[in-house]
C-alpha cells in the first residue's frame, strides 16, 4: 500500500425521509477531491454504517467509487460482529470495480480475545484477497483493543492486511505499531486531535472526521507534518482544534452533519438510534463554525459565553 496523508471518514447524507441523498453524496465527493483530500472512506462509523442495510452499503460505496472516477483511493467500511455475515458482505464489496480496500473494525459487543480477533480478520483477508484490508482498532466502540502484537501477526500471515486505523487514544500504541510492523505497513491515526502526535510517533497519516468540513485545511495540516513542517502543521491544528473537539460534543456524526448543514453542504438528518444535537449544542456548533468562517449565512454571534 502506498497511500499516505489525510483521508476523510465520509458522512452519508440522508434526505429528510431518511433515504440516502445520492445528489448530496456526489457533491460532497467532488468537493473533497477538489479540495485535495488524499483518499476517502465510505460507510465507516462516521458514515453511519451500523444503520445501513447491506444493499444500502453497497449502493453508497458504489456511488462514491463512481463519483471519484479514479482520482483518489476509496476504502469501504466492512465491519460486523458476526464473521459469517462479514464474509458475505465482503464478497459483495470485492465485486465493486475500482474499490481500493476495505476498512474493518474489531467485532463489537462480543468482546473477542486476541485469538478471536486474529481469526476474524484472517478470514476476512482471505475472503477478499488480493484486495487490501485496513484494520480498524476503536476499543471505545467495540470494547476490545486490538493489540500491536496481534496486528503484527496478522500482517505477517496475510499479505493483503496492509494498514491500520488506530483509534485507541494511546499514542504509545502507535509507537509500538511503528516498531513492530514492516516499513510498508501503513498506520493512520483515527483521531483528529491526536494526528500530529501520532505522526510524530510514526503514523503515516490521518483518517479524519473534521476533513468533512475543512478538507483542504486538515489535509494541509497532515501533509505538513509528514514533510516535517511542524510550524505550519501546529498553526493549522491550533486554528481548528476547537472544531476537532466540537465534532464530539454529541455522538458522531451528529455534530459534523449539523456543521455541514450550516455550511449548506448536506441535510443534517441522522438515523435512529442517533438523533440530532439538542438546540443548545447546535447553537454552540454554529458559534464555532461562524468563528471559523464556515457558515453559508453568518449568524449574529452576540456576546454569549459557552
Amino acid at each position: 500500500m502506498e497511500t499516505t496523508g489525510c483521508g476523510t471518514a465520509l458522512v452519508t447524507p440522508f434526505r429528510v425521509d431518511g433515504s440516502v441523498d445520492e445528489e448530496a453524496l456526489r457533491a460532497l465527493v467532488d468537493w473533497q477531491v477538489d479540495s485535495g483530500i488524499d483518499f476517502l472512506v465510505a460507510c465507516g462509523s462516521t458514515g453511519e454504517a451500523a444503520t445501513l442495510d447491506e444493499d444500502e452499503l453497497l449502493h453508497v460505496v458504489s456511488i462514491v467509487v463512481d463519483a471519484v472516477r479514479g482520482r483518489v483511493p476509496v476504502w469501504a467500511g466492512c465491519s460486523h460482529n458476526s464473521t459469517r455475515t462479514l464474509l458475505r458482505l465482503a464478497d459483495r464489496f470485492r465485486q465493486v470495480q475500482g474499490l481500493s480496500g476495505v476498512l474493518s473494525a474489531s467485532p463489537y459487543y462480543n468482546k473477542p480475545s486476541q485469538e478471536g480477533q486474529y481469526q476474524h480478520f484472517l478470514a476476512l483477508a482471505r475472503a477478499v484477497d488480493p484486495l487490501p484490508v485496513i484494520l480498524y482498532n476503536v476499543p471505545g466502540r467495540t470494547a476490545a483493543n486490538l493489540e500491536p502484537q496481534t496486528v503484527a501477526r496478522l500482517a505477517g500471515d496475510a499479505p493483503n492486511i496492509q494498514a491500520i486505523k488506530e483509534s485507541s487514544g494511546k499514542v504509545a500504541q502507535i509507537t509500538q505499531l511503528a516498531h513492530l510492523l514492516p516499513r510498508g505497513f501503513r498506520i493512520f491515526s483515527g483521531e483528529d486531535d491526536l494526528a500530529l502526535a501520532s505522526i510524530a510517533a510514526g503514523a503515516h497519516g490521518l483518517i479524519s472526521v473534521a476533513s468533512n468540513e475543512v478538507p483542504a485545511e486538515v489535509g494541509r495540516m497532515v501533509r505538513s507534518a509528514l514533510m516535517n513542517d511542524w510550524t505550519q502543521a501546529r498553526e493549522i491544528e491550533r486554528r481548528y482544534t476547537r472544531l476537532f473537539e466540537a465534532n464530539f460534543w454529541d455522538s458522531n456524526p451528529g455534530p459534523v452533519k449539523t456543521v455541514l448543514n450550516l455550511m449548506g453542504k448536506a441535510n443534517d438528518t441522522v438515523r435512529l438510534p442517533l438523533v440530532p444535537p439538542d438546540p443548545q449544542t447546535r447553537y454552540k456548533l454554529e458559534r464555532v463554525a461562524g468563528e471559523l468562517g464556515l457558515l453559508k449565512h453568518l449568524p449574529n454571534m452576540g456576546n454569549e459565553v459557552f
